[in-house]
């Protein structure tokens, strides 16, 4: 099958997001100007640099109560977020983040999960993920859209790392056990449960 997507899709449903994957979902959290913070996971999202370490992710679309998303009007305020992980422990929570929610309500409160202080960032970090990114905004750029939808993708530099001591064994990073989900296609996700290994 062959088919471009501006001349029509021949499927009920884009398959788009379903034929990239498993994405890493970045659950972003952050805070606005009178202490208010959000949390939300965004599934365009990934590491793109590591001199310094550098991680972006897309804001699609607005609120609806506002031009943008909570999550990138706190950013362009307060210039900083913290990158959080959903496990296969937190997924019910991190889908209850995925909702439209008010500016003035905070998701953490919604969702049950408990905050714990960055060192270097205003926001808070989710404390029951097994990494927290404490990041400062380098740059926002709007991209392309053929709608109305407004797409735009923050990268920030990782001034922090956080890492449960539990997840580093021989000096090096457990990466299965920490059991990361990640975003397929449509209401899909999957678990990181198996590894293998390639000399390059």
């Amino acid at each position: 099958m062959f088919y471009e997507p501006k001349k029509g899709i021949p499927f009920k449903v884009d398959p788009f997001k379903a034929l990239i994957f498993p994405r890493p979902i970045g659950w972003i959290s952050t805070i606005d100007k009178n202490g208010i913070t959000n949390l939300a996971p965004y599934s365009y999202f990934n590491a793109i640099a590591d001199e310094p370490p550098q991680v972006m992710f897309c804001s699609n679309g607005s609120s609806s109560h506002n031009k943008y998303k909570d999550s990138l009007n706190n950013i362009l305020t307060i210039k900083e977020f913290v990158v959080n992980f959903s496990t296969i422990e937190t997924k019910k929570q991190m889908n209850t983040t995925s909702k439209n929610f008010k500016p003035n309500e905070d998701e953490f409160y919604f969702s049950k999960l408990k905050k714990k202080n960055a060192k270097l960032v205003k926001a808070p970090m989710v404390k029951d993920s097994p990494v927290n990114l404490e990041c400062k905004l380098i740059k926002t750029i709007k991209l392309k859209s053929d709608s109305k939808k407004i797409s735009t993708m923050i990268i920030g530099e990782v001034i922090g790392i956080h890492i449960k001591n539990k997840y580093i064994i021989k000096n090096r990073v457990d990466s299965v056990s920490m059991q990361y989900i990640a975003r397929m296609g449509y209401s899909e996700y999957t678990k990181v449960s198996s590894k293998f290994k390639l000399k390059r």
